[in-house]
């Protein structure tokens, strides 16, 4: 079809093919006459209306079309849609807000909708997006057009954006190639001059451009640019330059589909002559805008009978612009259904997508001591104070009105001195001050917030482009948070309160650097996961001295005691410290996040078993004086038959500390003299404690293992290790036959595998997915619990240590105890993994008398039994661990922790404390035994203990 219609065109009507004309979309006489002549009798190829009004340039598109012996190509110049060129359409946000947006997904959204608007105009091509990037803040003429500075981020959005106009049917043209966005000259003026180095070209300005050729986008736009470093010719705009339209362009950088010239109109390149010429002599497909249609088809075609310019050359790009058109729909002429066409553009599926954009963009500029989320509920007032035309932002007041007291304060320009004063001092009188500025002149307020520094914590909020809160550098500042909103449309400003109490996500990030305030990319994640902080020294702690644990928790990295570790302190129910340090294993791993699962190790004990205990209790299922072999009934021809479940709990039982049950899955036979040794030699070179060497060169009996979970092998050791669920008769076997010491005080993880099987025997259910039903999942604990990798990935869960010897693998996900292990990972001794977080919510609510958040899961007083009890011949509580005063060497607390505590460590490096008498969560969780269990550091280093110490010496202030 391309060759039958060339085959009809004369050589002046396939020039005039590579020529789009600009008209305005007005019907009157006169333009009338111009759009015949451009059409009729020149025969251009192509149109570009500027503004006006939707129903015009629709009529005459249609009229156009008529007269075309050729299909024109209908061009649009929409950046930020329809509405930058006709009025009455749709308004999107501009690129540099739609910059902050972080799922591209919106963006590819935003130009499919794009494609369907120009496709209801009648337009084939939009002469978008923009691909500059904008790296200088007096740029006068891209500025808010460019997606924003970093190259990378605005190459996303340029491909995102224009494969939404694409996947619609529309051809995008990224523009101003090779990149107008550091100039301080406007190109309709003059021509601005970029003297950078081809590496800075390559880094920055033409990086969009090369992201987007490689995604395939199908049109570029040259812009007016003098590009010295290639092309030496002085003052050549880059438009007309054949080293950068063709070599660089269509060469080097293999581009294949249609170049387009910014508009030869421009007073940056106007004054060249037969600039048409030039430009498709440089290697361009389509000239744009020139200002004399007649002369510069005469130009070209004067040059081509002088060999300026080939027939060939000439034939080729005219094939090229008729493929284009036949593949954009205009095999035949298209005409514009008017009747209606404001209502098919404007749709509530229209409205809506603005509306999530703007709302995507919210951008938390920063939040420091992590005063966002505020408190709902708070007995406090609060002030708002407002900045901006009368009743500008109630719809904000009215929201945030939902959430706590609002007084409102309205900032008037002008204010006298002795006005000022007094309403500074109104204001230092609330706990929290929300500035809500809506107005982007702000020099008639410039006085107040030059001595506007509160003492308490203020919000600034900026409904208005980000730019014009340079105009209050000091006390921006100063302020405790910052949230850009960029507008301030009603939902807007309901979603910014929401983001405020973290009722709605903010995930926005800065477009472009803010002058000396925030740089390009900053932002702050709020969502309704987004813990709450507090300021301490509002709960009595001092800040400075909290900020101990920090250096603290990183000596321990740096000496090589741990990886990476989570700290959490809370106070009166909130949380002071939340520390998320180092890594998973070594410097080329994972940060540790706050998400981040660890092997809990000992603290399994109270923060999985004995809590089930509790529940069980509370229920009535069983008294702290039952002989446990009651219900355990292996136990009852045993020397054990008369322990009870207090003694188990008070560690002082007379059972052994530890049996290794793995022992009886060992082939004796398979490996020569003994299994252990007191030091090191060839036959055993796995280190397992201080003077134990083990050899690992040994095999499974028979029957106990496979490789895979299939029939009886049930019980999952780890990655390729599956164990017969029989062998649980076998550890029965192997405690009842233990021998039985007096009772004085042994720590004995044996006795707490006994109560794990104790509350499976009275829950009815194992004890895992009793635990996950009674309280974890009903106190909203998605992250604690025994086998993670059932439910999370890999990366998600902290690495425990390396098993040279049993397992022979990195142990992540699967408990390091043994024990625990050969009982599937579900233990009363062992087991469970959490993050901080989630387990200093465990022991808020026991501080609490079993309640959180409004909800009871145990009862006052079974509360107060178990962590107030304690054993008359040891340090030792139900269950619990405590301060040792009489002996500090041997407490597991620190020296400053008061006879009150109560809570548990763990051998994986793990602690939880809790002070009733001051109302203080500690929680501290690491991987210290990884890769070596015999790392010994985090004791010597007394790390858990002097960050206890500090919490006490904060305390003081």
């Amino acid at each position: 079809m391309v060759d039958s219609v060339m085959y009809k065109l004369s050589l002046k009507e396939k020039v005039a093919q590579l020529f789009i004309y600009t008209i305005a979309p007005v019907d009157t006489k006169r333009n009338q006459l111009l759009l015949r002549e451009a059409v009729d009798t020149y025969k251009v190829g192509g149109l570009l209306f500027s503004g006006g009004k939707m129903q015009n340039q629709a009529e005459l598109t249609n009229r156009a079309q008529r007269m075309a012996k050729v299909p024109l190509m209908i061009t649009f110049d929409g950046e930020w849609g329809l509405a930058m060129r006709l009025r009455g359409t749709p308004v999107f946000p501009k690129n540099m807000v739609l910059g902050c947006i972080q799922d591209d997904r919106l963006i590819y959204e935003y130009g499919r909708e794009m494609a369907r608007q120009c496709k209801l105009l009648g337009v084939q091509v939009n002469f978008a997006p923009v691909a500059d990037v904008n790296i200088n803040p007096h740029n006068p003429v891209i500025n808010n057009r460019s997606f924003g500075e970093d190259p990378v981020r605005v190459s996303e959005k340029v491909i995102a954006y224009a494969s939404g106009l694409e996947g619609g049917g529309v051809l995008s043209v990224s523009k101003h190639f090779p990149g107008h966005g550091d100039t301080d000259v406007d190109s309709h003026k003059a021509l601005p001059v970029l003297p950078f180095t081809r590496e800075r070209l390559d880094s920055v300005e033409l990086s969009p451009f090369k992201a987007a050729i490689r995604a395939g986008v199908s049109g570029i736009m040259v812009g007016h640019l003098q590009v010295p470093v290639i092309e030496p010719v002085g003052g050549l705009p880059s438009s007309l330059s054949r080293n950068i339209v063709y070599d660089l362009l269509t060469d080097e950088l293999a581009f294949k589909g249609l170049i387009f010239t910014d508009a030869l109109a421009m007073r940056g390149v106007s004054n060249n002559k037969s600039v048409c010429l030039q430009a498709l002599r440089a290697g361009n497909d389509m000239v744009l805008a020139p200002r004399n249609i007649k002369e510069e088809i005469a130009s070209v075609l004067e040059g081509i009978e002088k060999g300026e310019l080939t027939v060939e050359e000439i034939e080729a790009k005219c094939r090229k612009v008729l493929t284009y058109k036949y593949i954009l729909g205009l095999r035949r002429k298209p005409m514009v259904q008017l009747s209606g066409l404001g209502l098919r553009v404007n749709t509530p599926q229209t409205r809506d997508l603005i509306r999530r954009l703007n709302l995507a963009a919210i951008t938390v500029v920063n939040n420091k001591q992590h005063i966002l989320p505020l408190h709902a509920g708070e007995k406090q007032e609060i002030a708002l104070l407002e900045v901006g035309e009368p009743e500008g932002t109630n719809v904000l007041a009215a929201q945030l009105s939902r959430y706590v007291s609002v007084v409102r304060y309205r900032l008037r320009p002008n204010l006298s001195e002795e006005q000022a004063v007094l309403l500074r001092d109104s204001l230092s009188a609330y706990k929290r001050v929300i500035v809500a500025v809506s107005e982007q002149r702000l020099a008639p307020y410039q006085p107040f917030f030059a001595k506007f520094v509160p003492k308490n914590p203020a919000v600034y909020l900026f409904f208005t482009p980000g730019k014009m809160m340079l105009q209050i550098q000091r006390a921006v500042k100063a302020a405790s948070a910052v949230v850009l909103a960029h507008s301030y449309g009603d939902d807007v400003q309901r979603q910014v309160a929401d983001v405020l109490f973290a009722k709605a996500v903010a995930d926005g990030r800065l477009s472009a650097s803010l002058g000396g305030l925030f740089r390009s990319g900053d932002g702050v994640t709020i969502t309704p996961k987004t813990p709450l902080h507090f300021i301490p020294e509002e709960y009595g702690l001092s800040s400075t001295v909290l900020q101990q644990i920090d250096s603290i928790a990183l000596e321990g990295i740096w000496q090589g005691a741990y990886p990476g570790c989570q700290v959490v302190v809370m106070k009166d129910g909130h949380v002071m410290v939340n520390l998320n340090l180092g890594r998973h294993t070594d410097a080329k791993s994972a940060r540790v996040q706050g998400t981040d699962m660890y092997d809990l190790a000992s603290l399994s004990k109270t923060t999985g078993t004995l809590l089930a205990l509790m529940k069980l209790y509370d229920k009535g299922r069983f008294n702290l004086t039952d002989r446990i072999a009651d219900y355990l009934p292996f136990l009852q021809r045993t020397n054990k038959k008369d322990i009870t479940i207090q003694d188990i709990l008070y560690h002082q039982s007379g059972l052994p500390s530890s049996i290794s049950f793995y022992l009886e899955t060992i082939d004796k036979d398979s490996y020569k003299g003994h299994l252990f040794m007191n030091r090191r030699d060839a036959t055993h070179p796995v280190q397992l404690g201080a003077t134990t060497w083990a050899n690992p060169n040994f095999a499974f009996k028979k029957g106990y293992f496979s490789s895979v979970g299939k029939d009886d092998y049930t019980l999952q050791v780890c990655d390729s290790l599956w164990l017969n669920r029989s062998f649980r008769k076998e550890i029965e076997k192997k405690i009842a036959e233990a021998p039985l010491g007096v009772k004085k005080y042994v720590y004995s993880d044996v006795g707490f595998v006994l109560l794990g099987m104790l509350v499976e025997q009275l829950a009815g259910m194992p004890m895992d997915a009793y635990l996950q039903r009674e309280l974890y999942e009903p106190m909203g604990l998605e992250r604690t619990g025994y086998l993670p990798l059932r439910r999370f990935p890999l990366t998600e869960v902290v690495p425990s240590s390396i098993d040279h010897f049993l397992r022979k693998t990195t142990l992540c996900g699967f408990v390091h105890d043994e024990a625990s292990a050969f009982l599937g990972g579900v233990a009363g001794n062992a087991g469970l993994f959490s993050t901080a977080l989630e387990v200093a919510q465990v022991y808020q609510m026991l501080l609490n008398g079993g309640e959180l958040n409004g909800q009871r899961y145990l009862s006052v007083e079974t509360c107060q039994l178990f962590t107030r009890e304690m054993s008359k011949i040891s340090r030792r509580g139900l269950g619990f661990d405590k301060p040792d005063p009489d002996n500090p060497s041997k407490s597991p607390c620190g020296s400053k922790a008061s006879a009150a505590v109560y809570g548990h460590t763990g051998f994986t490096g793990t602690c939880a404390w809790v002070d009733p008498d001051t109302g203080l969560v500690y929680v501290f969780l690491s991987n210290r035994i990884y890769p070596n269990v015999f790392n010994r550091e985090l004791s010597k280093l007394e790390i858990r203990e002097r960050i206890q110490n500090v919490i006490y010496e904060a305390l003081k202030k």
